[in-house]
């Protein structure tokens, strides 16, 4: 099995690598840099690090300023206050105005864990979706993060990238390129295809192997973009497929799966099934016990994909 890693932790040490080559990148937090990893960034550059306190609006506020004077900002806290805390001002102060702010969310998900339901963002993805021009990732190990954070530096116009709590095994290799709004396919398949994001992607290679097992040949594509998507990827997969299974640590509401599935429905329906939260809170427990409890596992995967390959024309 692969080495687990950190992403907040690959997302602070590449803060520092980024602030070494670019004097405007310039980093902000609300009174958690020791979880959000900003710490890194703030020992190494103190002058170019804000701390505002319990202050999540104000934060995206001076991001706002920061980006209109022609700074880099990179704004983090966890998911529940940005954006759960401060939507209006993300809505008003950067996506409406179009400001290069960097809006970087730590604990996400049910994997955030004993913290509960009060800290576990479910709906976090649907928010910032809903937002135009707004730019949203969610990176599936920490060799994709540090290409996404390194990506979003130079791409001009405000983002939002979704980190887990959980530390995740790295899936991809050393030399991997990430490209905004592009797809990675990561295992062939012609029998059924599970797009997946974030912690999800791991689940879902684990998922093709077993069904490998039973003959099933499962295509698993990372969809680190959420948005803009990529609808060509997807196209092609309900083309030569058939079938699509979807998967995310998120409220099946609003998120990966009505994504696709809106894009399934316009140009080519196929059978779907949502491997996603139902409609519930999280709860309290440790992550891998809450995964199996709101059935975000490889066998709920494998689950999905034998029924939806059940309905295939």
């Amino acid at each position: 099995m692969a080495e687990e890693v950190s992403l907040r932790d690959t997302y602070g040490k590449t803060l520092v690598e980024l602030g070494k080559k670019n004097p405007d990148i310039v980093v902000l937090d609300a009174d958690l840099r020791p979880s959000t990893m900003t710490k890194y960034f703030a020992q190494e550059f103190p002058e170019r690090f804000f701390d505002v306190g319990i202050a999540e609006q104000n934060m995206i506020g001076i991001a706002s300023g920061l980006a209109a004077s022609g700074k880099i900002p990179f704004a983090s806290t966890f998911a529940v206050f940005a954006p759960g805390r401060c939507f209006d001002q993300i809505r008003v102060s950067v996506a409406q105005a179009r400001l290069n702010v960097k809006i970087v969310s730590t604990h996400c998900g049910v994997t955030v864990g004993e913290d509960g339901a009060s800290h576990q963002a479910l709906e976090d993805l649907a928010l910032t979706c809903s937002l135009p021009g707004l730019t949203v990732i969610v990176p599936a190990d920490a060799i994709e993060t540090a290409r996404v954070i390194e990506a979003v530096a130079t791409h001009v116009g405000p983002c939002y990238v979704r980190l887990p709590r959980a530390k995740l095994p790295n899936i991809n290799s050393d030399d991997y390129r990430f490209e905004i709004g592009k797809a990675v396919t990561m295992r062939p398949g012609k029998d059924a295809t599970v797009i997946a994001i974030g912690v999800m992607v791991a689940q879902a290679l684990e998922a093709a192997a077993e069904l490998a097992k039973e003959g099933i040949d499962c295509r698993v594509l990372n969809m680190p973009t959420l948005k803009p998507i990529d609808e060509t990827a997807i196209v092609k997969a309900a083309e030569e497929t058939g079938a699509i299974v979807t998967a995310e640590e998120h409220q099946e509401h609003g998120g990966l799966g009505s994504t696709v599935a809106r894009i399934i429905a316009k140009h080519n329906p196929v059978p779907m099934e949502f491997v996603a939260v139902k409609d519930v809170f999280g709860m309290s427990g440790k992550p891998n016990e809450l995964l199996e409890r709101y059935r975000l596992t490889a066998k709920d995967i494998v689950g999905a994909v034998r029924e939806v390959i059940k309905r295939k024309r």
